[in-house]
């Protein structure tokens, strides 16, 4: 990730105007996250504490959650932000827009390959290596949680505990969203 630049700037008021970032802030603060700033007009939002989404990280407008924090979710996975910042360019083209098209990328890819990521053309365009949705070698898809099943037992075991003290990534995958 590199300093802030014109184009950064750009995305940052199209994700303000289209009031993505407004609501990725109201997100981040149901969430009882720490917020602090970030590489190229991002902001952090670390210890995120709600159960959904099921990710290691998420991105709403220029707003980027996670249950830990980003620096440890980057050393994890490295190319995370990066991929987090693909997603903030993405809500700037889609504004809102961008929960619907997400969600039936998201079905889509279900129904050709039982995961959420793989055949989901937004996360394709984000990076599903830096995404942590594959591993860097093998090209194979990671985790046994990224399935249908996988995400259900997910859910429930969350459900069972508070969200209080997580310390790793939410979720199968070491990035996610």
């Amino acid at each position: 990730m590199s300093r802030l630049t014109a184009a950064h700037g750009v995305r940052a008021a199209a994700n303000w105007l289209n009031l993505t970032t407004p609501l990725g802030l109201a997100v981040a603060l149901a969430g009882r996250s720490r917020l602090r700033w970030g590489p190229e007009g991002l902001i952090l939002a670390e210890g995120y504490r709600l159960r959904f989404p099921i990710a290691g990280a998420f991105t709403v407008g220029n707003v980027v959650a996670t249950a830990s924090d980003l620096d440890t979710l980057e050393a994890r996975c490295p190319g995370t932000l990066g991929h987090e910042a693909r997603h903030a360019w993405q809500y700037a083209a889609g504004g809102v827009w961008f929960f619907p098209a997400y969600t039936l990328a998201t079905a889509w890819s279900l129904l050709r390959s039982g995961n959420p990521a793989i055949r989901n053309p937004l996360e394709r365009h984000a990076g599903l290596v830096t995404g942590g949705y594959v591993h860097p070698e093998t090209g194979e898809p990671h985790a046994p949680g990224w399935s249908i099943g996988g995400l259900v037992a997910e859910f429930r075991a969350r459900r069972g505990r508070s969200g209080a003290g997580r310390s790793g990534p939410a979720g199968a995958s070491p990035a996610g969203g």
